[in-house]
């Protein structure tokens, strides 16, 4: 046989191998399913394989149903998870070093504080994850899909689990503190993703979007960010020393101009000015001041949450970023204010308006936004029901959060988890659901088309 003939034998040997590798790719919804003994096992093997044991094994785990698993503090580095689900799997505090996470779906995942330099992500839907301190250095997050061969033997797209196309998803995504220095991610979809103090420098974000995202303080030096979508982004302290910003698109960024003006330009000091507002409503209005916020930036305010809130007004204020946690908030006005990214779990915001108020990302696990109950001269009743029309809560959580009665006309809740609250009597008119996670939650006389899901 000439050395021609084996070339080509060769070649064809390992098309037919390549065909017979495709056209065993499972669809998602076929994807076998893997129990926490199962991985517990494939963990054990594969870290003995790190350290060169015997009975060690690289960890392989490609096209499998890997959702909700629990990988916390492992080691699994260098291992392969291509095309796997991992819907609101657990990767927190591990080492995926080097790991193979292309065109994985990690939706709603924990990635804190988790290693994953140099890992792939080509091709991968994170949206909704939280990455918050991962280190993401040199990780590939560059468009990324499978192939597979069709009924007809032509080679066609393997279906995604969520969204179109190969980019690489990270929507909605929490990134706040994550180091992605040299990292590749040309033509990603950052789009409503808090990145605020992540470290961006020399990385290649062509055609990137961060469409909505929050990118306080977020360091590009030197990284390239041409023809990258900014549009309605919050860039307030965002540094891009050195970096390529041609055709970009900033309109309608938010800058540290229009954070709101400085509290201290009251005049008083908050504490001073919250002893004239509890006189206020002591004294149904007759003595005090109402305590009015409207405009400001309330960004830098320490322990805001041990303040009471109670009735003020605070109309277009900027809370971003606050820890508003079991925070009182009842009867009060928030039109219009930025709540993106706050921390509010347990606050009580009985009865309180957030008309056209920003809640993206926001997380509001546990706290009740349910109405107030008033006792009328007459001995008849009226509830104060909170009002959240026309609110954005993108991917908002409101795990086991108390929603009864709530007005949500016109409500963005797209991709929001509502897992577990209760939503009787709430109306949900015209509101959008569209990638919300509705599981186990009460409905019961709600006004909601349940077809916008």
């Amino acid at each position: 046989m000439s050395r021609g003939t084996s070339v080509e034998a060769a070649e064809n040997a390992w098309q037919s191998k390549e065909m017979a590798m495709r056209e065993q790719i499972p669809d998602p919804n076929e994807l076998e399913a893997v129990t926490q003994m199962e991985l517990d096992d494939v963990i054990e093997r594969h870290e003995r394989f790190l350290r060169g044991e015997n009975g060690g094994g690289r960890a392989v785990l490609q096209y499998k149903n890997l959702s909700y698993l629990n990988f916390s503090d492992k080691d699994l580095s260098q291992a392969d998870f291509t095309g796997s689900v991992m819907l609101e799997t657990n990767l927190s505090e591990s080492n995926f070093a080097s790991t193979t996470l292309f065109a994985c779906d990690l939706r709603n995942a924990n990635l804190i504080n988790g290693n994953f330099k140099r890992a792939d992500f080509r091709g991968a839907f994170v949206a909704g994850a939280d990455l918050t301190g991962a280190n993401m250095e040199g990780a590939d997050m560059r468009e990324g899909k499978i192939m597979k061969r069709g009924q007809k033997g032509v080679l066609e797209d393997r279906k995604r689990t969520a969204g179109q196309g190969a980019k690489t998803v990270f929507t909605g995504a929490k990134m706040s503190g994550t180091n992605m220095k040299d990292v590749n991610a040309k033509s990603a979809d950052f789009s409503d993703a808090d990145l605020s103090g992540v470290i961006l420098e020399n990385a290649d974000m062509e055609g990137v979007s961060f469409k909505g995202a929050n990118l306080t303080d977020t360091d590009f030096t030197d990284s390239n960010l041409a023809h990258t979508d900014m549009s309605s982004a919050v860039t307030a302290g965002a540094v891009m020393d050195g970096a390529e910003k041609q055709g970009i698109n900033m309109s309608n960024v938010v800058t540290e101009r229009d954070m709101g003006d400085k509290l201290e330009n009251l005049g008083k000091t908050l504490p001073e000015l919250l002893d004239e507002h509890t006189l206020w409503v002591a004294t149904a209005g007759k003595s005090g001041r109402q305590l009015d916020l409207g405009g400001y930036d309330l960004r830098d305010v320490l322990d805001l949450n041990r303040f009471p809130l109670t009735a003020i007004k605070a109309i277009e204020a900027n809370f971003l970023n606050q820890n508003l946690q079991s925070a009182e908030m009842q009867s009060a006005v928030f039109d219009k204010a930025d709540f993106r990214d706050c921390k509010m779990q347990e606050a009580d915001l009985r009865g309180s308006s957030f008309k056209y108020t920003q809640f993206v990302r926001a997380d509001l696990s546990g706290a009740r936004l349910c109405p107030l109950q008033f006792d009328n001269d007459d001995g008849s009743h009226r509830l104060q029901r909170v009002d959240m029309s026309g609110a954005s809560l993108r991917y908002a959580v409101l795990r086991d959060t108390d929603l009864r009665d709530c007005i949500l006309m016109g409500v963005d809740l797209s991709n929001a988890i509502l897992s577990g609250c209760d939503l009787r009597r709430a109306d949900l008119t015209g509101a959008i659901l569209k990638g919300a996670v509705m599981d186990n939650v009460r409905l019961e006389d709600a006004i909601v088309d349940l077809d916008s899901l």
